[in-house]
């Protein structure tokens, strides 16, 4: 049996932070910005009583009003986050009470901006074994909680949002066929949030010293995002008998636009081919890939090759085949 995507939705926030907004708070400005990463602007959960899990709801209930389902009829919820609304309950649980999902058992996993694309695959394997009918994956930040705005390098790189999608099983040959998972953890030295955890648990001392915000280190980051993220997305169209003419789309995690065009010589394919709209909402993190399939679900056909691919911090990446399930309805 294989796991299709039958359905898809997102969700942002109305409030923008755009590059100029963000020229006022530290030193940088509009051209700097978009030289270096391609994004123009962010959306921002603004709201303090709203959280990561606020985001999720609203996507899954688009995706539920779009398939035609009630969400009591959803038997699995998989959120993939790094900003829980808290440890626990989990984040996934408190989207489930929000929709109505009362049937549903459900679980966060962790894997940064690689999230997304593991959650997909732990979801896939629900229906590929036939255990469940209806399997609701969600990515979603609110990565606005973790930033520092007084950090240039990394403040102009983060929005919030969340993007989700319904797996079903298959009626034909269409789903998720394939998928290549790493994970190093002497990456957590470039990039972590120190405190929070077992390890450093919050105090005032890791307050003050800032340990509770994302930290990065840029270059070691970026130059280990294009190598590991280009190379698997090669190796699992090498592995599946793909050339570049084969493959329909690549849905890269929208990190850096640097970052995509590497992946996308490295597989020999058009740019026309490659979902770009980090330009719209910055780097949200796990929520990036489903808010690209989300903004192209239009342009997708049944039967379409398509590769995602995704670099994150700890490090984590990969890549997934999936040919698309369905043809959009007008």
């Amino acid at each position: 049996m294989i796991a299709a995507i039958t359905s898809v939705a997102g969700y942002v926030p109305d409030d923008l932070l755009t590059n100029d907004d963000l020229a006022k708070m530290v030193d940088t400005n509009d051209e700097w910005i978009k030289s270096r990463t391609g994004i123009s602007q962010r959306h921002i959960l603004k709201d303090p009583t709203k959280a990561t899990s606020d985001m999720g709801a609203e996507a899954v209930k688009t995706l539920c009003k779009k398939r035609g389902i009630d969400p009591s009829e959803i038997d699995v919820i998989i959120t993939a986050t790094v900003t829980p609304d808290m440890l626990f309950p989990s984040t996934s649980n408190l989207i489930a009470h929000k929709v109505g999902a009362t049937k549903a058992w459900g679980f966060d996993l962790s894997a940064a901006c690689s999230g997304f694309m593991f959650a997909l695959t732990t979801g896939s394997q629900f229906i590929e074994n036939g255990t469940y009918k209806k399997v609701v994956v969600v990515g979603a930040d609110k990565m606005s909680s973790i930033v520092d705005y007084t950090d240039r390098t990394t403040c102009i790189l983060f929005g919030d949002g969340a993007g989700a999608v319904l797996l079903e099983p298959s009626e034909d040959e269409n789903g998720i066929l394939d998928h290549i998972h790493h994970c190093d953890g002497e990456g957590s030295e470039m990039l972590r949030q120190e405190a929070g955890g077992s390890l450093n648990p919050a105090t005032h001392e890791t307050v003050d010293k800032k340990m509770h915000y994302l930290f990065q280190d840029g270059r070691p980051v970026f130059k280990a995002a294009v190598i590991s993220m280009a190379d698997v997305s090669y190796e699992i169209m090498e592995r599946n008998g793909l050339t570049s003419d084969d493959v329909a789309w690549l849905v890269p995690h929208q990190a850096n636009l640097r970052i995509i065009d590497a992946t996308q010589r490295r597989m020999g394919i058009e740019s026309e081919k490659v979902m770009i709209n980090i330009q719209d909402y910055g780097n949200t993190t796990a929520a990036t890939i489903p808010l690209c399939l989300r903004d192209w679900e239009s342009q997708l056909k049944k039967g379409d090759n398509i590769i995602l691919a995704a670099f994150g911090g700890g490090f984590t990446w990969g890549s997934i085949y999936v040919k698309w399930a369905y043809d959009t309805q007008s």
